[in-house]
């Protein structure tokens, strides 16, 4: 009997198991499926494989092993699974099944070992899941995400596909890539299609598909990007009055204009400069981009500038445009660095300095930077240091730094600034490991922080931003730019006595070091006109500050000031802002208003009533300054703390120079005015001293900025002298300093491929610039959307302002090489190929 059953079961599952093993006895069987290494008792482990077999036959194949008898009528037969599938054509898994009542699960030796006694039904695929590790739990993800995959081109029937949470997004890219035949040339991306019709970008495919927070039934959109460069989705930016002619447009690659989107010119002229950068534009050409874009680095732009100007490189060198329109690139630059907002004229020097900072950091190798530990205290005695517990937290910085200051801990804030900005206000319980080497961190002295029991005061500290108004550029004068600058401040305040009358003089008072206070013949110019416009626009926005200017004095400003508001008596004997002497014609230094925690928008946090004001969350405040004012009233060298002078003096010659003389003063050593000495950390005093700036060695691109504009306390104007700079064989070796061998010439001479030029004045000027094909050779000018061919001899001029230099030795070797598309040579940075830059007068 049992002999003709097991020959039935290895005749059904013959095809599947073509070399089924001997049965073993049975209660071997039942050790080897439950209680061995092997078996259902073991513990999960993360990406291990799990399976299913159905309850009822599993529970048949207990009674036979159990019963002792081979020859036994209980028999199970072949595994048959068919009860847990709603379907036996697309053998979807029904629904809502429960382990121990539907099925029970196998690890894969147990399985393999059933299916090799008794086999599997017939057309029936095994039903294998993953071990997943969840955030504190391991489980068998019996039903895996399944995911509705379309292609853009074809949103008609979805392709449904499953993954495991614990999938990356690059095997959803994948498999997408896979059902609808990309090709490997082929550049894809995802999306992923929200209820509402909206479409989000899946950037960072390396996350998975957990951590995207995918769910089953979501819809996920492939994009191909087009032969000329634009991705289908961005085509709402193209120009709409496009020709039969311009879409069967084939030309030179890299010969492309850009469209000036109003004022744009310096962009365009740093774009096409940093795009006839042969080594970088092959970077992004061949893709090797993609798996270094850093999606996490806090310096950085969360990869977005690099995709916005690799989607841009990608269509100026398809060769399918002769000039394409940069607003999706405009608009990511705005986003990330404000002063770029709106369409005023800027400087292509500092456009270009923004973006290589952003390539930089969105291309950073290095995901989680390793502790380095820097040089102890560099020479200086151990009594100028602080000893506070490797472990510790940020209170321990402020007890040990109270012992020195004389400050009591609970009156300190640490933070982080960077950038002009608050970058984190440390916790008292943070850890000190979140403070890295490279962090600038500032103490403020505040009031005690104190409870909100009866009778004692509540105060708030407010974070201060300073921020300079540009004037308007736009053609009805409504756009105003704002850039901060300066060091941010910590403003303890009472919370139940704030107002904006009183926060504008206790900054008044705060800022009076570096902020001159009117003199009479100041506060009273202006017509009354004017004067009452200004206090009209203060009434109407309700943010800016009024009142005196008449400074409080430390006992009202200091970090338990008294102040108080207009309309309310003071709770002490001191005087506040009621009590002072008012004048209706006072000139305001400032305007305030509550931004975002970067400074770069505008925010309304919290509002001023009759007792003061009230705060719906953390406010930030900007202290705004019209340029006029601050020029006036601002002193920029005693707020930064430290004596500012320029590198060279600037000298009006009119005839030409060469560009090997500026770089001779750019490294001569100069002596500092009296006027503005040196500060000796050892003696302690100011002394006359020398400085000197040398080249140790030189980059692949060496990127020289020739500063044209000269800014002195009188005046304003644009140096127009003719800076004579040779196109080929710059040669730099006398200038560097580090020794070298007779064999390395070819590491100091450079070829130019690349300049931007500036026409005109300060505040009209327009930017061009002349670049050097890396495919054919040919010089081209590019002005705006407009190229048109040029020859060498046409390249200098009095207009040059940004030179871009090519390593001689760095050129024979992209020549020698057919293909770029290898692993690319390590930069010394983790960032693109290496470029640096030279400021000289």
């Amino acid at each position: 009997m049992a002999g003709v059953a097991a020959d039935a079961v290895a005749s059904t599952a013959e095809d599947r198991e073509p070399q089924r093993e001997a049965m073993p006895g049975l209660e071997s069987q039942r050790r080897q499926i439950e209680n061995s290494e092997s078996g259902r008792e073991r513990p999960l482990q993360a990406g291990e494989s799990w399976f299913l077999v159905e309850q009822h036959w599993y529970k048949q194949w207990e009674v036979y092993v159990q019963g002792g008898d081979q020859d036994s009528s209980t028999f199970p037969g072949c595994i048959n699974n068919a009860k847990l599938f709603e379907d036996q054509v697309n053998w979807n898994l029904k629904k809502g099944l429960v382990e121990g009542e539907d099925y029970v699960l196998l690890p894969a030796a147990a399985w393999h070992y059933l299916v090799s006694w008794y086999g599997l039904k017939h057309g029936q695929p095994p039903i294998e899941r993953k071990v997943v590790e969840l955030p504190g739990i391991q489980k068998v993800e019996v039903y895996p995400v399944e995911l509705l995959l379309f292609q853009h081109s074809d949103m008609g029937t979805p392709h449904t596909a499953q993954f495991s949470h614990t999938d990356s997004l690059d095997l959803v890219l994948h498999t997408a890539r896979e059902r609808f035949l990309a090709s490997p040339q082929e550049e894809t991306r995802l999306w992923i299609k929200h209820s509402d019709g909206s479409f989000e970008r899946l950037c960072n495919t390396h996350v998975t598909v957990l951590d995207a927070r995918l769910k089953t039934g979501q819809v996920i959109v492939m994009e191909t990007r087009n032969k000329d460069g634009a991705w289908p989705s961005a085509k709402q930016y193209v120009m709409k009055s496009v020709s039969k002619e311009d879409e069967d447009f084939q030309g030179q690659p890299g010969v492309c204009g850009l469209t000036n989107l109003g004022n744009t010119c310096f962009m365009n002229s740093a774009l096409q400069c940093l795009s006839n950068v042969p080594q970088l534009t092959e970077y992004f050409l061949n893709n090797r981009y993609l798996e270094e874009l850093n999606f996490c680095n806090p310096l950085g732009m969360k990869g977005e500038i690099a995709e916005a100007y690799a989607d841009l490189v990608k269509q100026a060198w398809s060769g399918h445009h002769c000039s394409i329109v940069p607003h999706v690139f405009k608009t990511k630059v705005g986003h990330f660095a404000s002063q770029f907002l709106g369409y005023q004229q800027h400087d292509s020097q500092e456009l270009l300095s923004f973006l290589l900072d952003g390539l930089h950091e969105d291309l950073n190798r290095v995901k989680k930077k390793e502790y380095v530990e820097l040089c102890d205290a560099a020479g200086r005695p151990d009594q100028h240091r602080l000893i506070v517990p490797k472990k510790g937290k940020i209170s321990d910085l402020c007890v040990a730094l109270s012992k020195h200051t004389g400050v009591q801990p609970d009156r300190m804030m640490v933070a982080d600034v960077f950038s002009h900005r608050f970058y984190k206000i440390y916790q008292l319980e943070d850890s000190l490991n979140s403070i890295l080497d490279r962090d600038d961190i500032f103490i403020y002295e505040v009031s005690a922080r104190a409870g909100t029991g009866e009778g004692i005061r509540e105060d708030v500290v407010l974070p201060i931003y300073l921020r300079e108004r540009s004037p308007a550029r736009d053609f009805n004068n409504s756009y105003y730019g704002l850039m901060l600058f300066g060091h941010p401040l910590l403003l303890s305040v009472p919370r139940d006595r704030l107002t904006w009358d009183a926060l504008y003089h206790i900054l008044l008072y705060r800022l009076s070091r570096y902020v001159a206070r009117p003199s009479s013949d100041d506060e009273d110019d202006g017509d009354e006109k004017g004067d009452t416009e200004n206090k009209g626009n203060i009434a109407k926005s309700g943010q800016t500050a009024g009142g005196s200017l008449q400074d409080p004095g430390p006992e009202q400003a200091g970090p338990s000031s008294g102040v108080v508001g207009r309309n309310r008596a003071p709770a002490d004997n001191s005087p506040g802002p009621s009590n002072w002497p008012q004048r209706s014609r006072r000139k305001q230094l400032f305007t305030l208003q509550t931004v975002n925690s970067n400074g770069t928008s505008d925010r309304m946090t919290f509002s001023e009533d009759g007792h003061g004001v009230s705060f719906s969350s953390q406010p930030y405040i900007a202290i705004d300054w019209e340029p006029e004012m601050k020029k006036r009233y601002y002193d920029e060298v005693e707020a930064e703390g430290f004596v500012k002078h320029e590198c060279v003096s600037y000298v009006l010659k009119k005839a030409p120079v060469r560009l090997q003389e500026c770089i001779e003063l750019f490294t001569t050593v100069e002596t500092l005015e009296k006027e503005n000495p040196w500060y000796c950390p050892n003696c302690k005093q100011h002394q006359l001293a020398t400085k000197k700036l040398d080249l140790w060695m030189l980059p692949e691109i060496l990127i020289i900025h020739l500063k044209r504009f000269s800014y002195t306390k009188f005046s304003r104007e644009k140096l127009d002298i003719l800076v004579e700079f040779p196109i080929r064989d710059l040669d730099l070796s006398e200038f560097i300093i580090k020794p070298r061998s007779e064999s390395d010439p070819d590491l100091y001479k450079y070829d130019l491929i690349a300049v931007s030029n500036h026409y005109g004045g300060l505040r009209d000027g327009h930017y061009t610039t002349f670049a050097c094909n890396k495919d054919s050779g040919q010089w081209h000018y590019f002005d705006d959307n407009s190229v048109s061919p040029v020859t060498e001899d046409e390249v200098e001029s009095k207009a040059a302002y940004v030179l871009f230099y090519q390593r001689q030795d760095v050129a024979r070797r992209l020549r020698s090489q057919p293909d770029l598309s290898g692993p690319p040579e390590p930069p010394a940075c983790g960032s693109p190929p290496s470029s640096e830059s030279m400021d000289v007068n």
